[in-house]
């Protein structure tokens, strides 16, 4: 098939967890941006990343008129994937849908509808907007039953730093280098059990030297610290008819 032919498949666009953490089937993926629309830690999370006595904190997008966010998109396939993110985004997570608009970063592809996962101040776990050094305190104490909230906001600044090093996201960056910071001040490592305190280490080391594996393969995730942080090869690329 020619790439620039159109699929009938759904687009599904990840700025959070899904840019390193898929859980679901998909064809071809892209990276890129959508418009209008920037990305702000101001959702709460009482499942995935926290719980109901301390819900964590996890992306969303809040609407600004000049603002661009990048991600990744992917092409879902089959209907499995869509209930599978409609239990994680939806159910559990708060998140509402809307159709966007996707520009594909290749410069090739034509832009394209993506569905995008979006959290609003009307759903219940909604926390909004408070200081970074808040937000990050807050991070470092919370963990759900996907993993300690560290892991969403280091994985995601690590994700950026290996695929897009040419975008530079205030809010993501400011916010992992604090929550480092506190990490490193409350010796949270010494705190947990071993295997904890290992992958930690390993999460703090990767994000403190910010250095690109050489030979980064997608695996099976085992514990909430194993996961892909570089998208895997291109293969065809497809715009959608939606």
């Amino acid at each position: 098939m020619n790439p620039n032919e159109c699929s009938t498949n759904l687009w599904v666009f990840g700025y959070g967890s899904l840019c390193w953490l898929q859980g679901f089937d998909y064809g071809n993926h892209q990276l890129g941006f959508i418009r209008g629309f920037s990305r702000k830690f101001w959702q709460g999370n009482n499942s995935h990343r926290g719980t109901n006595d301390k819900p964590g904190r996890v992306a969303t997008l809040i609407k600004e008129d000049e603002a661009v966010t990048w991600g990744l998109a992917f092409e879902l396939l089959g209907e499995t994937a869509l209930r599978y993110l409609n239990d994680r985004e939806c159910t559990k997570g708060g998140y509402e849908t809307l159709i966007t608009t996707f520009f594909p970063r290749n410069g090739v592809m034509t832009p394209f509808p993506v569905l995008v996962f979006r959290a609003t101040e009307h759903n219940p776990q909604w926390l909004g907007p408070a200081p970074l050094a808040d937000v990050a305190a807050q991070v470092t104490e919370c963990r759900g039953e996907a993993g300690h909230n560290s892991e969403y906001v280091l994985r995601l600044a690590e994700f950026f730093r290996d695929n897009l090093p040419e975008v530079h996201d205030e809010h993501l960056f400011t916010l992992e280098r604090l929550v480092l910071k506190r990490m490193k001040e409350k010796n949270i490592s010494s705190t947990e059990d071993a295997p904890a305190t290992q992958a930690k280490q390993e999460v703090i080391s990767i994000a403190l030297a910010a250095q690109p594996d050489n030979n980064p393969e997608q695996e099976v995730r085992r514990d909430s610290f194993q996961y892909s942080s570089r998208v895997p090869p291109s293969k065809k690329l497809l715009c959608l008819k939606v």
